[in-house]
C-alpha cells in the first residue's frame, strides 16, 4: 500500500521496512500494521489536535508535570511553540504509561519508541497469529467473564499503584489474546494524585468494565468495586495487591453540607483566577 506521509520518515530512517495495511482509525490516532525487519508491529499515527475528536482533553492533561519551566509557560500561554509542546506531551504520555504499567505487571503492548508523532509498538495477536480482537467483539461464558473481570480489577489496582488512571477504559480499549485482556490506548492516562478528575474517571473505568462483563455474568452487576477501590486508595498506604471483595458499605455519617459548599466556592474561585491569568497572558 501507499506509505502514509507521517510514516515515510520512519521508512527513510530504516525503522520501518514496509507498511502492510491499515488496522483501525480512532478518535486520536490511525493505526497501521508494519514490518520492521523480521517483526510485524503496529504504527500508531497520532492525529493533530485540530483533527482529534477526543472530548475535554484538558481534563485529562491536568496535573501532568513538565520539567522545563519554559515549556510549561508556553503550554499555559497557548503559543504556537506551546501547542507543539502540548502535542509532544500528549504523545509521550502514552509511551511513559506503557512502560510504567508493564513494570507494574499490567498487560499492555510493548512500545518500541515514539518518532515524530508515530508510536511503534507490539502488535497483539491471537493464537492463530491474527490481530487480537477487541473486548467488544468477544463473547464468553459466565465463568470466563468473572475471571477476566477479576484480572481487569487487578490491573486497575496496579495502575493506581503507579499513580495512573486510564481515564477512558471501556470494551473498546481492551484487546483479548490467548492469555487474556490487554489494555490499550493510554495517551489520556491521568495522574491519580494531581488530577482533580481522576477519582470519578477511576469509578467510570471500573463501572464500564463491570457493566460489560456483567452482560455474561449478571452477578457482577451487583458488585461495588468502584466504591471499594476508591475507598482503599483514599485511605492511604495503598496496596495494589490487596484482596478485593466487590463489597462496600456506605457510611451513615451525615454529610457536612457547609464544608462541601465551601469546597465548591473555593474551586470556583480558583477556576476564575486561572481564567483571569490566562486572559492576562493572552493580552
Amino acid at each position: 500500500m501507499k506509505i502514509p506521509k507521517r510514516i515515510q520518515p520512519l521508512v527513510d530512517e530504516g525503522l520501518v521496512d514496509e507498511v502492510l495495511r491499515p488496522l483501525m482509525s480512532g478518535k486520536e490516532a490511525a493505526v497501521f500494521v508494519v514490518r520492521c525487519g523480521g517483526q510485524i508491529r503496529c504504527a500508531k499515527v497520532y492525529k493533530d489536535a485540530s483533527q482529534r475528536s477526543f472530548k475535554q482533553a484538558v481534563q485529562y492533561q491536568e496535573g501532568r508535570k513538565v520539567r522545563s519551566s519554559r515549556r510549561a509557560r508556553a503550554m499555559e500561554k497557548g503559543s504556537r511553540y506551546g501547542r507543539e509542546q502540548q502535542e509532544q506531551s500528549w504523545q509521550q504520555a502514552e509511551v511513559s504509561a506503557l512502560a510504567k504499567l508493564a513494570d507494574a505487571g499490567v498487560r499492555v503492548p510493548e512500545p518500541y519508541g515514539c518518532f515524530d508523532g508515530v508510536l511503534l509498538m507490539e502488535l497483539v495477536t491471537d493464537a492463530d497469529g491474527d490481530v487480537a480482537p477487541r473486548l467488544n467483539d468477544v463473547s464468553m461464558s459466565a465463568e470466563q467473564a468473572i475471571e477476566d473481570h477479576a484480572i481487569m480489577m487487578r490491573y486497575i489496582m496496579r495502575m493506581l499503584g503507579v499513580g495512573l488512571v486510564h481515564g477512558d477504559l471501556s470494551e473498546f480499549n481492551v484487546l483479548v489474546d490467548s492469555y487474556g485482556p490487554v489494555i490499550i490506548d493510554l495517551p489520556q492516562a491521568v495522574d491519580a494524585a494531581a488530577n482533580n478528575n481522576a477519582l470519578w474517571m477511576l469509578e467510570r473505568d471500573i463501572n464500564n468494565m463491570t457493566q460489560y462483563y456483567g452482560q455474561f455474568a449478571p452477578e457482577l452487576l451487583k458488585t461495588r468495586y468502584a466504591e471499594e477501590i476508591r475507598a482503599l486508595y483514599q485511605a492511604g498506604d495503598f496496596d495494589p495487591e490487596a484482596e478485593l471483595t466487590g463489597q462496600f458499605q456506605d457510611t451513615t455519617a451525615a454529610a457536612d453540607v457547609d464544608a462541601v459548599l465551601e469546597e465548591i466556592k473555593a474551586a470556583f474561585a480558583q477556576m476564575q483566577e486561572r481564567q483571569l491569568r490566562q486572559q492576562q497572558n493572552d493580552d
